[in-house]
């Protein structure tokens, strides 16, 4: 099965312009496209949520071959992405990219890159895991206090000792659901913290 994986962010975007490239590339490798994913979504809902995780990722087998224009339109987040790619690796489904110029099959480079992927993105949730356990020690030491008072509303958050980092991405052009991804927290408790730093 050859699935042509077309995504895009919001219902006004078009879509036409994926599938045209897509089958411009089918026909000069000489493939032809049985099924096509099509999907109006952002990239920050977890793959179960969109056509990906339930249809390719539930019926995909071995030896099947996703294309797609370019490995962005499998998430926002590089965990995100990497977790995918591992997905498919991992049960041999092929994916192609376009633009990208990405070709991961079930040769031994695929395979080490699966393994890459994994370990990449585990490391990527220790990393996290740790960047906050190490905000709360300091805040500690400096006498703050961590957790609520009973009778009053907490002065420290979890997301208090990275406010900095939060306002620099924000400032970029991250955003928000991005942000809560990486911290494991909710859309809304991010901006019910931003809320806070604004009105503090």
């Amino acid at each position: 099965m050859v699935y042509g994986y077309i995504r895009v962010s919001t219902c006004h975007q078009n879509l036409e312009n994926q599938q045209i490239e897509i089958e411009n590339f089918a026909k000069r490798q000489g493939i032809q496209i049985d099924r096509w994913i099509e999907e109006k979504i952002s990239g920050t809902k977890k793959p179960e949520c969109r056509k990906l995780g339930k249809e390719i990722m539930k019926e995909g087998k071995e030896g099947d071959l996703i294309i797609c224009t370019e490995i962005s339109r499998f998430g926002r987040s590089l965990i995100m992405i990497m977790n995918v790619l591992q997905f498919f690796l991992e049960r041999n489904i092929k994916v192609w990219t376009i633009k990208d110029n990405y070709r991961l099959g079930d040769d031994i480079q695929s395979k080490v890159l699966a393994f890459a992927f994994g370990l990449s993105a585990e490391i990527e949730r220790q990393l996290i895991s740790e960047r906050t356990k190490q905000g709360i020690y300091r805040a500690r030491l400096e006498g703050k206090q961590i957790g609520r008072r009973i009778g009053r509303k907490s002065d420290y958050y979890k997301l208090s000792a990275y406010d900095d980092y939060i306002k620099k991405e924000l400032i970029l052009g991250r955003s928000k659901k991005s942000l809560a991804d990486e911290f494991g927290v909710s859309w809304t408790t991010l901006n019910n913290h931003l809320t806070r730093i604004l009105f503090k």
